[in-house]
């Protein structure tokens, strides 16, 4: 009796079967079974190369091949290496703007505080500078941390209103984080000199609320809000007196 891969069922697959070193002893017991015993034939199916570890067939409980591939020609590390440069990259630029804008702005918040009155402090909030590089700096963060999701992320909802679960998948991106610290940054030191030029032109104490618009700017708004109505009305009193 022989046995030709070619009479099989998988002679009709589309699947291209190569076996090499055919060499087996073949056996017919009372079972019907055929035993096979070679040095582990190789099994190539389109170009992947198995070894057929199983050395019995039955025609009463079917083959058992056991499949080992071995995937060769593809070479995953190049570009799962190449995807972890790239977050690495990206994590890196993220975390020196991060550093960099608070660092930027901290000179400024040091001469409204340290030295109110002094004509380089004036002159250091009269100029446009610090928000031009630091709105430069976010727009380049911004256009990294840019993607295909970001606005149905911000208009989640029907209304084309944010929505908080969104903006929480948005934010857990370092890039993005980074891009709205700066934001925060601009936004905080520009409305720290309106606090400190308001200041200068009503003869208020803008120290306290300057300090706290570095990292509680409605709060440091909200001082000098409430310092600016306490003096208004303590002024004139005195003056009357």
């Amino acid at each position: 009796m022989g046995f030709s891969p070619s009479s099989s069922c998988l002679a009709n697959s589309p699947l291209s079967i190569k076996i090499t070193k055919p060499c087996c002893d073949v056996r017919i017991g009372q079972r019907s079974s055929i035993s096979t015993r070679s040095h582990k034939p190789n099994l190539s199916v389109n170009g992947l190369t198995a070894d057929v570890s199983s050395r019995k067939w039955s025609f009463i409980t079917g083959s058992r091949i056991l499949l080992k591939p071995k995937l060769a020609g593809v070479d995953l590390s190049k570009k799962a290496h190449g995807v972890h440069a790239s977050w690495l990259a990206n994590a890196q630029i993220a975390s020196n703007a991060f550093t960099l804008g608070t660092v930027a702005v901290l000179p400024f918040y040091g001469l409204m505080v340290l030295a109110p009155k002094s004509e380089l402090t004036k002159r250091s909030m009269q100029s446009n500078i610090p928000y031009v590089v630091l709105g430069l700096l976010y727009a380049y963060l911004l256009y990294l941390s840019w993607t295909p999701e970001t606005v149905q992320l911000i208009f989640a909802s029907k209304y084309w209103l944010p929505e908080l679960p969104g903006m929480s998948k948005m934010f857990s991106s370092e890039m993005t984080l980074a891009s709205a610290w700066i934001h925060l940054l601009v936004v905080d030191l520009f409305a720290a000199r309106q606090v400190f030029h308001d200041g200068l032109e009503n003869q208020i104490e803008t120290r306290h609320s300057v300090s706290l618009c570095l990292f509680f700017c409605p709060i440091g708004v909200l001082i000098h809000v409430i310092t600016k109505a306490l003096t208004t009305r303590s002024g004139p009193a005195k003056h009357g007196t």
